[in-house]
């Protein structure tokens, strides 16, 4: 583990941040590549100890936003971002704070940001400008990032802008890009060339979760064959010789995930690991429980 996290500027639905303190001593050491196949916010690889990383997810955008912060010089980002915010007459409040906007903390900015924020949500989604996007997770509802089916962004403003904190938080991130020796790539998960994997290869895995739903998750919802094939995979890296570990519940809303559970009777050489997060510590087979996150893995 690194002597200080790295917490993305996007808040994705499931993201591991506050669960890296458990999930990450349970990660092989002496790391040659590191696979994150569902990266989303990539808080999971970036920080994790490897000589190289590869970040994949299937989000075209998301990809393209990275590598735009892998390319460019912090200075350069954070003048652009500046230009548009101010091109776009949107709060500052790192620098104005709240009462010039006739905002407090409490309820945040949305009321002065609304209507700047909607004509900036239709620019992107004319011109597809990355910068532009970033600044729509910023200043949207809670930094998250959501298209709908015509691929257009559609998530209303939130409460929060370009503060101080999440200042911190992009500089850190495009550092750590910038510092490691990343690779960024935009696939789906059946079609990753695991050929490139080997004995020192960690694969760590974090899907949609079939049991739950997010907003990043709504077209194209994760299927019973996803979650299938992802089984499947898990077998394929694991015959490979690879090291590799999966996030998922194994209990939620009162539903068991029937299809893991019975694949772990027959896959008896992955170990689970039971984490607590805002969730009752509890056994699988536990019927009185909310949600239990695990952590799968196939080494000691």
């Amino acid at each position: 583990m690194q002597d200080r996290l790295i917490q993305s500027p996007l808040n994705y639905t499931g993201g591991k941040y506050k669960l890296l303190s458990q999930i990450l001593p349970f990660f092989p050491k002496n790391i040659n590549l590191m696979l994150d196949l569902f990266c989303g916010g990539a808080n999971v690889g970036l920080n994790v100890n490897s000589k190289k990383l590869i970040l994949n997810d299937k989000e075209k955008e998301l990809i393209r936003l990275f590598k735009y912060f892998k390319k460019h010089q912090s200075d350069k980002i954070f003048k652009d971002l500046e230009n548009l915010i101010d091109e776009f007459n949107l709060s500052k409040s790192s620098k104005m704070g709240y009462e010039f906007y006739n905002c407090n903390s409490t309820k945040g900015l949305a009321s002065y940001n609304k209507e700047n924020f909607l004509k900036l949500r239709n620019s992107y989604n004319k011109d597809k400008n990355i910068l532009k996007l970033f600044l729509l997770i910023v200043f949207g509802f809670n930094n998250q990032l959501r298209f709908n089916s015509k691929n257009e962004f559609n998530l209303p403003c939130g409460k929060r802008d370009f503060n101080l904190k999440m200042q911190e938080k992009l500089r850190l991130f495009i550092e750590a890009l910038q510092n490691k020796e990343v690779y960024l790539q935009n696939k789906d998960f059946r079609k990753f060339d695991i050929n490139i994997l080997d004995k020192k290869s960690f694969v760590y895995i974090d899907p949609p979760y079939f049991l739950a739903r997010a907003s990043y998750n709504e077209n194209g919802a994760w299927s019973k064959n996803d979650e299938l094939d992802l089984l499947d995979l898990l077998k394929k890296l694991d015959d490979r010789g690879v090291k590799v570990a999966l996030s998922n519940v194994i209990f939620h809303k009162n539903k068991e995930h029937k299809i893991l559970i019975q694949w772990l009777k027959n896959n008896t050489q992955f170990k689970i690991e039971f984490l607590n997060f805002s969730y009752k510590n509890c056994n699988y087979q536990a019927k009185n429980s909310y949600t239990q996150e695990i952590l799968l893995r196939n080494y000691k």
